[in-house]
């Protein structure tokens, strides 16, 4: 034994999903921006320096938050290597959660996951269920990790992600 892993190299799964009626809302944020800035270039500012500053960075930060918001949810890459569970959401890849294999102890398939049962879209926590990245509404991959706590994503085959994940914990098994 050469002390080499008998696993190939590079991902054993990977999956995604996409929320396309994000963009919608990602309109809405550049519509805020857009309004901040003509509210600052063209506006004649004679109805109050504060009143209008405010209006401006309230538009700004308003429209940079739902932008944000929606561009880092608008889709999720899900990986599954020798080693972890990796999800990156958004474009950027931020969020980025990454959970090595050794702390789950379990992994469940869920069929219907919905931003209701979680409070809306994107990262989401809640003290008795964990943490759950919803892109979209559909099936979801549970991880049970090691301390009792719960991480949910939403991903396109997500049956196929559990299978793997638990061939990998029943291999690594004592």
């Amino acid at each position: 034994m050469t002390g080499q892993p008998d696993h190939p190299p590079g991902p054993l799964w990977t999956g995604s999903a996409h929320n396309r009626g994000q963009w919608l809302l990602a309109g809405v944020g550049v519509a805020c921006i857009v309004l901040g800035v003509e509210l600052a270039v063209g506006s004649s500012w004679t109805a109050g320096t504060v009143a209008m500053a405010m209006a401006v960075v309230g538009c700004l930060a308003v429209g940079l938050l739902i932008l944000y918001g929606t561009l880092a949810f608008v889709h999720v890459h899900v990986t599954v290597d020798a080693e972890a569970v990796e999800v990156r959401c958004g474009h950027v890849g931020l969020p980025r959660r990454r959970i090595r294999l050794a702390r789950i102890s379990a992994a469940e398939f869920l069929p219907s996951v919905t931003p209701q049962q979680w409070g809306g879209w994107g990262l989401r926590w809640r003290p008795e269920r964990g943490m759950c990245v919803v892109i979209r509404r559909g099936e979801a991959l549970e991880l049970r990790l090691d301390d009792g706590k719960l991480f949910t994503v939403t991903v396109d085959d997500a049956e196929n992600a559990v299978r793997v994940i638990r061939a990998h914990l029943r291999a690594l098994a004592p």
